[in-house]
C-alpha cells in the first residue's frame, strides 16, 4: 500500500466511525442482555457463552452490534475474531459502549458455531465504571439473517478461573490479577463439535435500553491493532527446562502484552507471570498465575500488563516448549517521524512516541501500570504529540476523552478527571481548564477540522467557564477544586498557575465561539480577554517577574511559562523573564513542555534546545528504559518516585516537530499551514506529519554559508514558508533564482502565491518545492 493509498484509507475509517457515531443514536434493538444463572457478579467472574445455528445463506456483509460489561473475545467457527473487545465503561455515568463486528467474512452456510469468552471487573477504577452486571448483548439483523443473544445461548460460569491468592492490584485499577487452573479447564469449549448439552439456559436481563447498561453508544475507535504471537527478543537465550529461577524474557520496547507459554508438567504446578513494571510507579498493578495439568499445555493469559521484559516463575524441572507474547494497543501507525543532526534529539523524538504509545488503550493513560487513568493534564499533552507521531486515526482516541470529559460534567458545571472513573470525582482546576482551553479542545479542532465535535461539546465549555468568578481586581477568585494540584514538585505559585490557565480557557473558548459562528460569545470573550489580560499584569507582574504578591517561595518557571504561551507577557518582559529561566528549574517534566515552549515563542531556540537537553538528559539517556519518566528522579527536585513510562514528559516531541521543524496548523485541519523552522544551531532537520489532508514533509540544512529546504505539501492545501530572508545574497526557488543581494525578482516567482520581504515569508500550493539562501 502507498503512502497516498493508507492515508486514503485511514480518512475513510476516521469518516466512518464518525459518522456511525451520531446515526446510531436511534438504533432498534431486538437481543436481550444475557448473563448465566450461575453469576453472582463478584468481581473477576469469567463467564463462556455458546451459540450455534443453522444458516441456508450468508451475507459477505453482515454487522453484529456487542456490547459488554466488561471485555469479550470472540470466536466464530473455531476463528478468533476479536481479541478484547469492549471498551471500559462508560461513554457517560450510566451509559455503556458497544461495537460493530462484521462476522459475515467468518460465517458458513449450514452449521455455525459462535463462542464468547467475557470478562467481568466487578469493581470500580479510575478508568472504568462498573455497572453492577457481567452481560453480554449480542445483535445481528441483516436481510433475513437473525442471531440475537437470548435464551437459547448456552452459557457457564469458566471453572477455571479462580481468585487470585497474591498481592493484588492497586485500588486504581478496575482490572484484577488472573488464577487460571488448568485442572478444571471445560475442555475445547471454542470448538465446533464441542458438546454444551450440560451447560445451563441464559437468563434473559432485557433488551436495550436497560438497567444497569442503559443507553448504548457505539465505540467511537478502533478494534486493537494486535502483532499476533511473537517469539522475545531473547529467545533463543531461554532455557528449554526450567530451573527455577525467574526468566526474564526481553520485549522489543516497552509494550502492552498478554503473555503465552507452552511447557510439558505434572500435575497442579504453579507458574507465576509479571512484568519488571509490576510495581511501576511504586503502586502494584496485574500479574498471573497459571496452574498445570499434566502433559503437554499451552496458555495466554488475557489480561494484558506492560514493561520491557516479561518474568517466568517456572517450577524446577518443567519443560518449556515455548514463551511468546503478543502485543496489542490502539490501532494506528507510527507514520510520524523527525530526525536531525543531534542524535539525543533523535533519541528523544523516539523515545516520546514509544511513551505515548503504550499510554494509548481504551483512554490516554497517565501511565500503562500504576493507574491506566484519563487524568486530563496528561492528556492535553499527549493529544498534542499524537498528531505529530502518529497517523489520524489516533485523533479518535482524543476525541473520544472530549465527548467523556463533557458526558461526565456534573449538575452544577463542574467537570473532573480522570473519568471514566467509579471511585474517583475530584476536580483538578487546573488540568480542568488545560482540557478546554487553547491546548486542548481549541487543539484538536485545529489540527482536525472536526467541527462536529466543537459544536457538539461547547456548551459543556461554557458551563464550565461559568464555574469561575472574578475579585474586584479582574483577576480569578481561587479554586482548590477537589485536589489543590498544579504540578508535581514544589515552587509553586499557586494562584498565578491558575489565573494562566484560566486565560488559556478563555482563549480557546473564544476561539470556538468564531469557529462556530457564535458572535455574541465573541465579543463577550474578547472583552474578558482584553481585560484579563491588564488585569493579571497589573497583579501580578513586579518588574522581575511574574509573582503573587502574597507568595513566599522561589519565582516559578511554571508561571513566566503560562504567561509567555498564553500570549499576556509581551515581548518587553522577555529580557528579565530570560533570567528566571535562567535561574529556575522547578517545573516536572509535565510542564517543562511549557517552559521550553516559551522559550521558542520567545525566540530563544538555542537556548530552548540547551534545557530540553539538561532537563531531559538522564531520561533519554537511560539505557534500561524505552520510555520516559513520571518525574525527574532525584530528591532535590523536590518529588520522587514515580513511573517510567509517562507520556506527559514527551513534550518535546512536540516541540521539535512544531518549532524546530516549524510545522503548524495555521487554518483548520491544515488548509493552511506553517513552515517556520527554529533550527537552534542545529545543522540539519527533518519531519514528516501524516495531517488530515495529507502527508507533509521537510528536510533542511542550515550551515554557515546558506540556508536549504525542501518542502512536500499535500494537495489542496496552502504552506506558508517563513524564511531567514535578511542579508542574503541570493535566494533559489525550485533552482531557479528570485532574489539577489536583499532585492526580490518577483518575476521569477513562478510557482509561489506570495512572496513578502517584509513579512518574510512565502506562500506556496501544493507540490514539492526547494529554497536555497545564501547568506
Amino acid at each position: 500500500m502507498t503512502a497516498k493509498q493508507y492515508l486514503k484509507s485511514a480518512l475513510l475509517t476516521v469518516i466512518i466511525l464518525f459518522f456511525t457515531f451520531f446515526s446510531h443514536a436511534e438504533k432498534k434493538w431486538t437481543a436481550q442482555w444475557i448473563t448465566s444463572t450461575q453469576v453472582k457478579n463478584k468481581p473477576n467472574t469469567w463467564i463462556c457463552f455458546r451459540k450455534e445455528i443453522d444458516l441456508k445463506n450468508v451475507n459477505k456483509k453482515l454487522i453484529a452490534s456487542i456490547a459488554v460489561d466488561s471485555k469479550y473475545w470472540l470466536w466464530i467457527n473455531e476463528e478468533l475474531v476479536i481479541f478484547e473487545g469492549g471498551l471500559k465503561r462508560g461513554p457517560s455515568p450510566n451509559d455503556t459502549y458497544f461495537e460493530e463486528v462484521d462476522i459475515g467474512p467468518y460465517l458458513k452456510k449450514g452449521h455455525n458455531t459462535i463462542a464468547v469468552l467475557v470478562w467481568y471487573f466487578g469493581k470500580e477504577g479510575f478508568s472504568h465504571k462498573s455497572s453492577g452486571k457481567a452481560g453480554l448483548l449480542f445483535d445481528c439483523n441483516t436481510a433475513g439473517i437473525s442471531i440475537n443473544s437470548d435464551k437459547t445461548w448456552k452459557a457457564l460460569i469458566h471453572p477455571s478461573f479462580l481468585s487470585f491468592e497474591g498481592i493484588q492490584p492497586n485500588y486504581r485499577l478496575p482490572e484484577s490479577s488472573l488464577c487460571y487452573d488448568a485442572r478444571k479447564s471445560p475442555g475445547e469449549w471454542t470448538k465446533g463439535n464441542y458438546d454444551c448439552s450440560t451447560w445451563y439456559a441464559a437468563e434473559e436481563m432485557g433488551i436495550p435500553p436497560c438497567i444497569p447498561w442503559n443507553q448504548l453508544v457505539l465505540r467511537p475507535i478502533p478494534q486493537w491493532k494486535d502483532s499476533g504471537l511473537k517469539e522475545y527478543e531473547n529467545n533463543n537465550e531461554l532455557p528449554l527446562v526450567s530451573m527455577g529461577s525467574p526468566i526474564r524474557c526481553r520485549l522489543p520496547a516497552n509494550l502492552q502484552v498478554t503473555p503465552w507459554l507452552k511447557v510439558e508438567a505434572d500435575d497442579g504446578q504453579i507458574i507465576n507471570i509479571k512484568s519488571d513494571h509490576f510495581k511501576g510507579g511504586s503502586a502494584p498493578n496485574v500479574q498471573a498465575e497459571y496452574i498445570t495439568q499434566k502433559g503437554v499445555q499451552e496458555y495466554e493469559s488475557f489480561g494484558w500488563m506492560n514493561g520491557e521484559e516479561v518474568i517466568y516463575l517456572i517450577p524446577e524441572g518443567v519443560k518449556i516448549l515455548g514463551l511468546k507474547y503478543r502485543a496489542t494497543g490502539f490501532n494506528t501507525e507510527f507514520s510520524g517521524n523527525f530526525s536531525c543532526s543531534d542524535e539525543f534529539l533523535n533519541r528523544l523524538w523516539k523515545k516520546s512516541q514509544r511513551t505515548l504509545y503504550v499510554n494509548m488503550r481504551d483512554n490516554y493513560m497517565d501511565c500503562p501500570d500504576r493507574e491506566r487513568a484519563q487524568w486530563w493534564g496528561d492528556e492535553v499533552n499527549e493529544g498534542g504529540q499524537a498528531f505529530y507521531a502518529f497517523d489520524v486515526q489516533s485523533h479518535l482516541l482524543f476525541r473520544k476523552g472530549m465527548y467523556e470529559l463533557i458526558n461526565w460534567q456534573k449538575e452544577d458545571g463542574v467537570i473532573f478527571a480522570p473519568i471514566p472513573a467509579g471511585n474517583w470525582d475530584k476536580e483538578l482546576p487546573g488540568q480542568m481548564l488545560a482540557s478546554i482551553g487553547f491546548y486542548g479542545f481549541w487543539y484538536y479542532y485545529l489540527y482536525t477540522d472536526d467541527l462536529q465535535t466543537i459544536a457538539d461539546l461547547y456548551d459543556g465549555v461554557i458551563r464550565y467557564l461559568s464555574v469561575w468568578e472574578a475579585q474586584s481586581d479582574g483577576t480569578l477568585i481561587y479554586r482548590e477544586g477537589g485536589w489543590n494540584w498544579g504540578d508535581w514538585g514544589d515552587q509553586k505559585d499557586m494562584e498565578v498557575i491558575q489565573n494562566a490557565w484560566y486565560y488559556l480557557a478563555l482563549k480557546g473558548a473564544c476561539n470556538m465561539a468564531i469557529a462556530l459562528g457564535e458572535d455574541n460569545d465573541v465579543q463577550k470573550f474578547q472583552k474578558q480577554l482584553a481585560s484579563f489580560e491588564i488585569a493579571f499584569n497589573n497583579k501580578f507582574w513586579n518588574g522581575e517577574a511574574y509573582r503573587n504578591p502574597k507568595y513566599t517561595g522561589l519565582t516559578d518557571d511554571r508561571v513566566q511559562a503560562l504567561a509567555v504561551v498564553a500570549g499576556l507577557a509581551d515581548k518587553t518582559k522577555f529580557p528579565a523573564l530570560l533570567k528566571v529561566f535562567a535561574e529556575s528549574k522547578h517545573a516536572s517534566p509535565y510542564m517543562e513542555k511549557y517552559v521550553i515552549e516559551a522559550l521558542f515563542l520567545m525566540g530563544e531556540d538555542e537556548l530552548g534546545l540547551k534545557r530540553m537537553k539538561e532537563r531531559f538528559g538522564p531520561m533519554v539517556n537511560d539505557p534500561e528504559n524505552s520510555t520516559l519518566w513520571e518525574v525527574w528522579g532525584n530528591s532535590s527536585d523536590g518529588f520522587t518516585g514515580g513511573s517510567t513510562n509517562h507520556a506527559w514528559s514527551g513534550g518535546g516531541l512536540t516541540i521539535l516537530s512544531q518549532y524546530v521543524c516549524g510545522i503548524s496548523p495555521v487554518e483548520p485541519g491544515f488548509k493552511r499551514f506553517k513552515i517556520a523552522p527554529q533550527p537552534g544551531g542545529l545543522e540539519s532537520a527533518s519531519a514528516r506529519v501524516v495531517s488530515v489532508r495529507g502527508v507533509i514533509d521537510l528536510t533542511y540544512s542550515n550551515l554557515a554559508k546558506a540556508f536549504e529546504m525542501e518542502l512536500t505539501v499535500p494537495d489542496s492545501t496552502q504552506a506558508i514558508v517563513k524564511l531567514p530572508f535578511e542579508n542574503f545574497t541570493e535566494i533559489k526557488f525550485n533552482g531557479k533564482t528570485i532574489g539577489k543581494h536583499g532585492v526580490l525578482i518577483k518575476k521569477n516567482a513562478g510557482s509561489l502565491i506570495s512572496f513578502s520581504k517584509q513579512k518574510e515569508k512565502a506562500e506556496v500550493v501544493a507540490g514539492k518545492w526547494s529554497f536555497k539562501i545564501l547568506k
